[in-house]
């Protein structure tokens, strides 16, 4: 595993360079490196692509988070952390591929960073805070301490600080105006936007908005299928991955 320091914080990351257009993985509000496990290279690969994964600020065996989150936390991954992170490893009109939290940074960086980008692919994407995402997260807030930490505790080198800094943050009152569809407007790469209809933090109505904001967004909507797509419905998430990214390297 490599690591590099961006907005002085040290991050864990893979990637291995061939010279194919690069795919970026951009992890949950949980998740890490590992936690994605072989879906990045296997996905990238069936698509002709190069992988790019990485352990924001506070995850994995990157720098623990030292002070709470702000509101604004996933602003400033998009516009402040990825674009230097992309700078420093000379990645050009990358291909972004983010996942509930880094789903919705994809979107911030795509419409707000003022960088080209070969296109973008949303899995359980927030765009705005609903009721059943609160719900969601003071369940599994509850359910943290019996159960799982353990299991958060083999991919953090601090789950604690992992796992509050994304709950404390989604709780809080001042969250609750969060919104990001003017940055979706503001898109004009091929969109994919993916979300399961038994998503236990958010609805249709997530993708929904993406696409009344950026009308190129293809939507794939999954019966059976909960927050995380890609585990639920592997093959065929890679395969319209695939599909998607065919059409934006043509």
């Amino acid at each position: 595993m490599d690591s590099i320091t961006v907005q002085g914080r040290r991050l864990e990351y893979e990637f291995d360079r061939t010279g194919a257009p690069v795919m970026v993985f951009l992890h949950e509000g949980l998740g890490s490196v590992a936690m994605w496990k072989d879906f990045p290279r296997r996905c990238a690969g069936n698509a002709g692509c190069d992988a790019l994964v990485y352990s924001r600020y506070g995850y994995g065996q990157s720098d623990p988070l030292e002070e709470p989150r702000r509101v604004d936390y996933m602003h400033h991954e998009a516009l402040k952390t990825l674009p230097e992170l992309l700078d420093r490893l000379k990645i050009e009109r990358p291909i972004l591929l983010g996942h509930s939290d880094g789903a919705s940074i994809a979107l911030i960086y795509a419409g707000g960073a003022q960088q080209e980008v070969g296109g973008v692919i949303a899995m359980a994407p927030h765009v705005m805070v609903e009721p059943k995402g609160i719900a969601g997260i003071e369940a599994v807030t509850l359910d943290y301490p019996a159960n799982l930490r353990e299991k958060l505790a083999r991919y953090h080198s601090n789950p604690d600080s992992a796992f509050r800094g994304w709950s404390d943050i989604w709780l809080h009152p001042q969250f609750r105006a969060w919104n990001i569809e003017e940055y979706a407007s503001r898109i004009t790469c091929p969109v994919l936007a993916i979300q399961g209809f038994q998503d236990e933090y958010g609805t249709m109505e997530q993708i929904e908005r993406i696409a009344k904001a950026a009308p190129q967004t293809e939507i794939l909507a999954l019966e059976h299928c909960g927050h995380a797509p890609h585990r639920d419905h592997p093959e065929l998430v890679c395969g319209a991955v695939n599909r998607f990214v065919t059409k934006c390297c043509k």
